[in-house]
């Protein structure tokens, strides 16, 4: 009587697990639809499990047929495998498992052999269970399933170093922790498997895995959009410091082109003030009449600077503040020592990207020393943005004394 309450209590408490991880699933709102799919597919799984358990402990117990002894067990071999395979799925990031569900195939024919030959596993008239040749073939293929979820795991803490990449490396080892207490048979007859139990401890990890995943690519974003801002502040200061300083060195020289610069710098504050404050991807238009205007009011203070533009695309998407802050170093940096100096700017469209080509006849420098020296934090931070709110790249050929040439790749989608 105590061996069935201890059983009672012992199913009891595995289903009422699984209930509860079934329910914060659905209403969880930070999984991924495919993960929530894969969790409560495998929450249905192991509740099946759990109960082949049952019925395998019931039927020898009871005088029953082997053949439905045979049955369950084979039910139960071929779908332990499975299982582990979901767990495979919610860590790997491949989109194509055809190989393990081969292996999976193989596995769950084996065992059907159980009904005609002793090949794989039998029953003594006495319910004693006898394994054949091919008995173990569940545990191999378990094994492989097991060693993939390892090596993922470790690659993924290798490339990031997250602590939590442990986490499926310690439920494949509680697996097989428990694969080897089944094999030592401590008892004739066992309410539950060891490794049933260790499926839904699995489970809960799994799902607890996803939600630090989750939680870890929030922070990220959220420091992303932190290091935009920082980035944004750094930029405007800078532009709005250069072109009030051009205007100062102009009025004691020459007040009316000084009064021409600050009404295309006053065109330039009502037409492109939301861009510069907004963080999000504005049109390249809008960037261009950015560019031109500070354009126009360097060339006011340098005759020997000029900016030529070849727009042949412009429907498209670009971080604001991206296009000037290079033409400014072009100007500063590169061509306004030059008795002629020249700036081309091209965008054009090229497969399924977008470039923007700023070329100048500048002096050059070495684009390897963009990170320490100060001149060139503009391009620096370019780079970033463009990375993070559009995944573009910047590219920098530079030969001394002859020019640089800065190629900015936008994907179209």
């Amino acid at each position: 009587m105590n061996q069935i309450n201890y059983s009672v209590y012992l199913y009891t408490a595995l289903f009422l697990q699984l209930v509860g991880l079934a329910f914060v699933v659905v209403i969880d709102p930070y999984i991924r639809r495919k993960h929530k799919r894969i969790l409560l597919l495998n929450v249905f799984l192991v509740v099946s499990l759990i109960i082949q358990n049952y019925m395998d402990y019931a039927l020898k117990l009871n005088s029953s047929s082997n053949f439905a002894l045979k049955c369950w067990a084979v039910y139960g071999y071929a779908i332990r495998p499975v299982i582990i395979t979901l767990y495979l799925y919610i860590i790997s990031d491949r989109k194509k498992h055809g190989v393990t569900w081969i292996l999976l195939s193989i596995n769950c024919l084996i065992y059907m052999t159980t009904f005609f030959s002793h090949i794989c596993f039998w029953y003594t008239e006495e319910k004693y269970f006898h394994r054949g040749p091919l008995g173990f073939s569940c545990h191999i293929v378990s094994g492989i399933l097991l060693l993939e979820i390892m090596l993922i795991s470790i690659k993924k803490y290798r490339a990031g170093r997250r602590t939590e990449s442990w986490i499926p490396i310690m439920n494949a080892v509680t697996i097989i922790t428990a694969i080897l207490l089944d094999t030592m048979n401590f008892v004739d007859v066992e309410p539950v498997s060891f490794l049933t139990i260790a499926i839904v401890s699995n489970s809960i990890f799994y799902y607890i895995w996803l939600h630090i995943q989750f939680v870890r690519g929030h922070e990220e974003d959220l420091k992303a959009q932190q290091r935009i801002k920082i980035m944004m502040t750094q930029i405007q200061p800078h532009f709005l410091y250069n072109t009030l300083s051009t205007i100062k060195a102009l009025c004691k020289t020459d007040p009316q082109r000084a009064a021409k610069i600050t009404e295309k710098f006053g065109a330039y504050l009502r037409q492109n003030m939301d861009s510069i404050n907004m963080p999000d991807l504005i049109p390249f238009e809008k960037e261009i009449e950015h560019t031109k205007l500070y354009a126009e009011i360097e060339m006011t203070r340098f005759s020997n600077v000029h900016v030529n533009y070849d727009i042949r695309e412009n429907d498209f998407k670009i971080p604001a503040l991206t296009v000037q802050p290079i033409v400014e170093n072009a100007i500063k940096y590169g061509v306004r020592i030059r008795d002629y100096g020249i700036v081309n700017i091209i965008s054009c469209k090229k497969d399924d990207c977008y470039e923007i080509i700023i070329k100048d006849n500048g002096i050059g420098f070495e684009p390897d020393k963009i990170a320490d020296d100060g001149k060139h934090i503009g391009i620096k931070n370019v780079r970033e943005r463009i990375e993070s709110m559009c995944k573009g790249s910047l590219l920098i050929e530079s030969i001394k004394d002859k020019g640089t040439t800065v190629i900015i790749t936008i994907p179209e989608k």
